[in-house]
């Protein structure tokens, strides 16, 4: 069965933050503070300009998420998608779920003309992740992400 893709909308709050926390335990062994992942996901089901979740359904249920945000590129001037917060429940995995989510999105970023190219990060250890993107087209960037955190799980503590 091919899963239906359809934009997240406010009941599906509760399972995107279930999504968002059971991603970062089982990728990054972090556990999330619910009261920053609770408000940080209503925040973009409420402002567009934050994100936007799709969630994937198999039969009705939800059976996976992911969320976009925006990098305006001036070198391209265009703006690239971030492909974050991915998550596919577990009886549903090996099912084409991410498969769905992600087509869907590369679909309607090729039909926009400001968009200029699809980005995502993970963690890298997180090996199975890195053999799917890799499967449907993504390659490594030149590019390694840094960063400095001031709220919430940090990737690396600052020394």
């Amino acid at each position: 069965m091919k899963p239906t893709i359809r934009d997240a909308r406010p009941d599906d709050l509760a399972f995107i933050i279930r999504g968002n926390t059971e991603m970062a335990r089982e990728t990054e062994g972090v556990s999330l503070d619910p009261a920053l992942v609770g408000p940080g996901c209503r925040a973009v089901l409420q402002d567009p300009a934050l994100g936007r979740y799709f969630i994937a359904e198999l039969g009705s249920r939800p059976a996976g998420q992911l969320m976009l945000t925006y990098e305006w590129s001036d070198w391209r001037n265009g703006v690239f998608w971030w492909i974050q917060s991915v998550y596919v429940e577990r009886s549903f995995r090996s099912q084409g779920v991410f498969s769905g989510l992600f087509r869907h999105v590369l679909e309607q970023a090729r039909s926009r003309p400001e968009v200029c190219g699809l980005r995502l990060y993970h963690d890298r250890g997180n090996e199975r992740a890195r053999r799917i993107y890799g499967h449907l087209g993504l390659h490594t960037a030149n590019y390694d992400v840094m960063e400095s955190v001031f709220r919430g799980p940090a990737s690396h503590q600052e020394t």
